[in-house]
């Protein structure tokens, strides 16, 4: 799986403009949507497809094994993102509410040591047609 480049990158990390420029921490993300919202094609253009995950729990496992073997020295965690009004778990999992309907998963892996530099990863999970499938813009 290759999510967008810009969904990895800490210098694109929800500077929303509902609340203003913010400072973030040094983390590396991989946002996902929990609605079925088709206006979401409209907020994520050029988007055709969208990826439905049935089995949550377990592709969350996946995501989160493979991040390790590649990021083995860093600190992972998924939950939903809090809109207008912040998330215990800090900035990057915090959007102003009229970003609400997003309804935002974020998975976050934020190094042990400070790292000058971060760069886009590709984590690979396997075959996950057994849990999950893409879904045509209707």
């Amino acid at each position: 799986m290759r999510p967008p480049a810009e969904s990895l990158q800490i210098g694109n990390l929800h500077h929303s403009r509902s609340t203003g420029v913010r400072p973030m921490p040094q983390l590396l993300t991989l946002s996902m949507s929990s609605s079925d919202d088709a206006a979401l094609f409209s907020t994520f253009a050029p988007a055709d497809c969208c990826l439905v995950i049935h089995d949550t729990e377990q592709f969350g496992e996946l995501i989160h094994r493979a991040a390790q073997r590649i990021l083995p020295n860093w600190a992972g965690i998924d939950a939903a993102v809090s809109y207008g009004q912040k998330s215990p778990l800090g900035t990057a999992f915090t959007k102003g509410k009229p970003e609400a309907s997003q309804r935002e998963w974020l998975f976050a892996w934020r190094p042990a040591q400070p790292t000058i530099a971060l760069r886009p990863i590709v984590l690979q999970i396997g075959n996950i047609e057994k849990i999950a499938e893409l879904r045509d813009k209707k």
